[in-house]
């Protein structure tokens, strides 16, 4: 449907446009690169409302026909809807808080975030192995980029090993996706889902991809996009590809993924423990969370992409742009004194804590406001009410396990 098509074509326009307006209309840049992003978001929503959470399977699915070699189609189910969604409320935020670069940097910043989301989106739709892949390796670039030009000190260095890490370990995936086309002849997602699993154990280890100097060195921005979306990438593939389409072979390595995941938990736990910068915190949280991840780790990731953003937002933004330094030690205040507080009187302790929280309310711009608000309304909502996610989910979730 034709839904379908303009929220993947909407932000490829909107960076083509962008970038032939004229560089000194900076506040008309940042308002048509915000106009687009909050056009791809409208779109998820319709995509959202149509989308029936009581069915199995793909959904909304559009295709392109007469190719010989793959099927070009796209859809989404009860997994790929939500992480849609994610993406098109994380990039209008990851707009607005591109609005601390500099002017002169403005145009280049907002085409990539575009760019960006084109590509990130036709990830989480496409129904084909190899456009799956291409628009997988694609995101790199832009978000390359965006770490080398908007980072920090160590930024190209940061960017380098970004770049290198995800091209070099996704090309047996490549391979993997080749082998799987040589076996079947199809590398259409619907149809080998429902075909014979009989897969060398090889395909399953080019699949299995394994990236935090990138989240410390980039902005606080770029650094929205990093843990709000591209963390997500490799538990969609593992879930979309690994589970879906090589189930036998899945349970056959389970274990070995489990030892990894343990070892990655507690690995970046004792790291989380060191640390000493607030970003590089976040950055290690943040790897150390994905280790945990079928319909609760779904349900992690979606509650991790809204939650991370906000906490980059906070530290690279609101912290680092008042006081120039994200040192922990330095942040230590009132909270010393309530934590032994708390020991003798609890229910006065939290009431007294609250003020921390008005307090700093004074303090927050217009801007900083209008970012964080949609997603303290997210986090909210997912820890009040979170079957809105999890009814959808287990649909969806049940016919891959069962």
């Amino acid at each position: 449907m034709f839904v379908v098509y303009s929220i993947v074509i909407i932000p490829f326009i909107g960076a083509i446009h962008v970038s032939l307006t004229d560089e000194k209309r900076v506040g008309g840049i940042r308002r048509l690169s915000l106009i687009y992003t909050c056009m791809t978001y409208y779109i998820s929503i319709m995509i959202w409302i149509e989308f029936d959470g009581s069915k199995v399977g793909i959904q909304i699915v559009s295709k392109f026909t007469g190719w010989d070699i793959f099927n070009i189609a796209f859809g989404v189910d009860g997994l790929s809807v939500f992480f849609v969604l994610l993406t098109a409320l994380t990039i209008p935020i990851a707009v607005i808080s591109g609005y601390y670069i500099e002017e002169r940097n403005q145009k280049l910043y907002l085409s990539l975030i575009l760019i960006f989301s084109g590509f990130i989106i036709l990830v989480f739709i496409s129904l084909d192995l190899i456009i799956f892949y291409v628009s997988f390796e694609a995101v790199l670039v832009p978000l390359t980029l965006l770490v080398g030009i908007y980072g920090g000190r160590r930024r190209i260095s940061a960017a380098y090993l970004l770049f290198l890490y995800t091209l070099f370990g996704s090309l047996p995936m490549l391979l993997s996706f080749l082998s799987i086309y040589t076996i079947t002849k199809t590398t259409n997602i619907v149809v080998l889902s429902i075909m014979s699993k009989d897969y060398p154990n090889m395909i399953w280890l080019g699949i299995f991809i394994g990236l935090a100097t990138a989240h410390a060195e980039a902005n606080s921005a770029v650094s929205v996009v990093l843990a709000g979306l591209v963390l997500k990438l490799a538990t969609y593939a593992h879930i979309r590809v690994l589970i879906q389409l090589i189930p036998d072979q899945t349970e056959y390595f389970q274990g070995i993924v489990l030892v990894i995941s343990m070892i990655s938990v507690i690995y970046t736990a004792f790291i989380c423990m060191r640390q000493t910068d607030f970003k590089q915190l976040v950055a290690y949280s943040s790897i150390n969370h994905i280790g945990i991840v079928v319909e609760g780790g779904i349900m992690l990731s979606i509650s991790h992409g809204v939650v991370s953003p906000a906490l980059f937002i906070l530290v690279g933004g609101v912290i680092y742009d008042r006081y120039h330094n994200r040192t922990i030690r330095y942040y230590r205040g009132e909270f010393i004194s309530l934590a032994g507080a708390f020991q003798t009187f609890p229910v006065i302790t939290i009431l007294a804590s609250s003020s921390i929280v008005i307090s700093a309310l004074i303090d927050i711009t217009r801007l900083e406001f209008h970012v964080l608000i949609p997603l303290l309304i997210l986090m909210l909502a997912l820890g009040v009410y979170p079957n809105i996610v999890l009814d959808y989910l287990h649909v969806s979730c049940s016919s891959l396990i069962y």
